[in-house]
């Protein structure tokens, strides 16, 4: 129906009622203000009933936004009369349902009709207690736009070298880059451009354990730019270069990745590479796949090529594991 739908403008909504008729109840559309999508919704009894109640969201808990504790006020106006229009009081409540707001109005609501509500705030309660926080300025929303115009301007620094000030030579080319960037984003970097070395003189690293495309894929991880197909072909090298270089959120996030993803053609593989960085989560995580769910037997024959050339702590952290497997009860 077509006076149903709510109409918005900055922090108002205003339903027009064409005619309620010898109808009892009618809800609008949703309408959003903030972070929800609200209804607005009048029945009729014994007196008239105006509710005002946020629309029950079908994401999971874990993806609602809290419950809004909402200050505001309402207005009914008789279209087409000399009545004076009903204003209610500044209202302050915590809006779950429709049974948290109730306006009774003692009073015939006949022919067409406004309802107004002007939001005059709206607050976020922490579960865990606390001040409330408005939306509005709406810090979310600036954030974001902040964020991705910085990327924007941090891609096209990186990909047209705008005020390159350093070359990094690896082992098959070379790219352009800023010391703030590379300072700011590993230690190892800016030891190098605080003190005396040749690093800083020339203004050249040398990468040469790293192929133009891998270092191109790392300057895209601290430019904030990396594509997610480019960090998935270059985890191992970008995680020799996070551990080179100190960059303990890059060498996280390389693991959480090569968690996700292990088999029977690379977990010795990637047991090694968890030994050699120190990636106590992604060790724990091979150790399991190949004794915890037996798939030991399935690298039978690359086994003895791995014990040739693995540590020997490692083994003998791998045998124990075997002899708490096969412990007697």
């Amino acid at each position: 129906m077509a006076d149903t739908k709510v109409e918005t403008l900055s922090r108002l909504a205003q339903w027009r009622i064409d005619n309620f008729g010898a109808s009892t109840y009618k809800r609008s559309d949703p309408f959003k203000i903030g972070l929800w999508n609200w209804h607005l919704s009048i029945e009729k009894n014994r007196y008239w009933y105006i509710r005002l109640f946020p629309e029950p969201s079908r994401l999971s808990k874990e993806q609602l936004p809290p419950p809004p504790f909402a200050r505001f006020m309402l207005r009914v106006t008789a279209t087409g009369t000399n009545r004076r229009p009903l204003i209610s009081p500044v209202y302050e409540k915590l809006l779950r349902t429709s049974d948290d707001f109730v306006w009774p109005i003692d009073s015939c609501l006949q022919g067409r009709f406004i309802i107004d509500v002007e939001f005059l705030d709206l607050k976020i309660y922490s579960p865990n207690g606390g001040e409330g926080k408005s939306v509005w300025p709406n810090d979310m929303i600036l954030q974001s736009l902040a964020t991705q115009s910085t990327l924007r301007c941090l891609s096209r620094m990186l990909d047209e070298s705008i005020h390159a000030d350093v070359t990094i030579n690896t082992a098959d080319g070379s790219v352009k880059a800023h010391r703030a960037i590379l300072s700011a984003s590993s230690p190892v970097f800016h030891s190098m451009f605080l003190h005396d070395l040749r690093e800083k003189e020339s203004s050249m690293i040398d990468i040469e354990d790293m192929s133009t495309e891998s270092c191109t894929a790392l300057l895209s991880y601290l430019y904030g730019t990396i594509k997610q197909e480019d960090f998935w072909k270059h985890r191992l090298s970008l995680l020799g270069a996070a551990n080179k270089y100190d960059i303990v959120d890059l060498k996280n996030a390389c693991e959480e990745s090569l968690l996700e993803d292990i088999n029977s053609g690379n977990v010795l593989e990637r047991l090694q590479e968890a030994w050699l960085y120190q990636l106590n989560k992604l060790k724990k995580g091979c150790l399991m796949y190949l004794f915890d769910f037996g798939k030991i037997y399935d690298v039978r024959d690359e086994i003895n090529s791995f014990f040739r050339q693995a540590d020997r702590d490692l083994m003998l952290e791998m045998f124990q594991e075997v002899l708490a497997i096969w412990k007697p009860a």
